[in-house]
């Protein structure tokens, strides 16, 4: 019973933090989401500056540390295509805070109907109506421009949070992150959200589990000289080395048992 009440207070001040930090950065990551509308480049910054840092604000005041296994360091101004698994709503304020340099998110087109972050949402990143053969062919051929801009990808290959079985993925993931990464020949980074499922499990019951969060970034695996018939094997490589990963996360948790 203790242990209950302590989720439930636990999840009210996690709810509490994010929303409170939000209002006095909001103004700010809103300006900037216009200025970039404007085509004035600091806008970018600006925005993606108060972003993180109301994510740093939040972990620390939620006490629970982002523990990031770096197996390699992101080389400045290279722009990559980030691949992570998706189990919970959790991984995307934990990728918005830790992921160096500028970015776009890949979110769904629903976003766009929350007030004053739909907006921001919409203009910093790119949104798709995973329904329609048109919005994702938009989508896609945003990606590249933003690619070309310098800017990294952020992508839930799975296509949203669809496994029925966390940490098992849905297999195969989808084709747009390989298919932009080899057309603009960036690197793909595979991320592996070790642990968010359970801090935050995608259940209706809305609980928010504390312990340390879990992140690793793999090798980026290079796409030079690749061409589209190449892209079921980089699809396939990058989805084992997640897979790999949780697998290897589930053994330690059940030697402990």
């Amino acid at each position: 019973m203790l242990k209950t009440w302590f989720i439930a207070l636990y999840t009210i001040w996690c709810v509490l933090v994010f929303a409170l930090l939000l209002l006095p950065l909001l103004p700010i990551i809103l300006l900037g989401s216009w200025l970039y509308a404007q085509k004035i480049r600091f806008g970018l910054h600006l925005a993606h500056g108060a972003v993180r840092l109301w994510g740093i604000l939040a972990f620390l005041l939620m006490a629970m540390p982002i523990r990031a296994d770096w197996r390699f360091r992101p080389e400045k101004g290279q722009a990559y295509v980030y691949c992570a698994n998706h189990f919970s709503y959790f991984d995307i304020a934990v990728l918005g805070t830790i992921v160096p340099g500028l970015y776009a998110f890949i979110g769904k087109i629903s976003v766009r109907k929350i007030p004053l972050f739909g907006y921001m949402y919409a203009k910093l990143h790119v949104m798709v109506d995973r329904s329609s053969a048109q919005s994702r062919a938009y989508s896609l051929a945003k990606c590249m421009r933003t690619l070309g801009e310098g800017r990294s990808i952020i992508i839930f290959p799975e296509g949203g949070i669809k496994a029925q079985s966390p940490p098992q993925m849905v297999y195969p993931f989808k084709d747009g992150a390989f298919t932009m990464a080899i057309q603009k020949q960036v690197p793909i980074v595979p991320i592996t959200l070790v642990n968010n499922y359970r801090i935050l499990p995608d259940v209706p019951l809305f609980r928010v589990h504390w312990q340390p969060v879990r992140v690793v970034f793999h090798e980026p695996i290079s796409t030079v000289g690749l061409t589209q018939a190449d892209a079921d094997v980089l699809r396939e490589q990058a989805y084992q080395v997640i897979d790999k990963e949780l697998k290897k996360a589930v053994q330690g948790l059940m030697s402990k048992v």
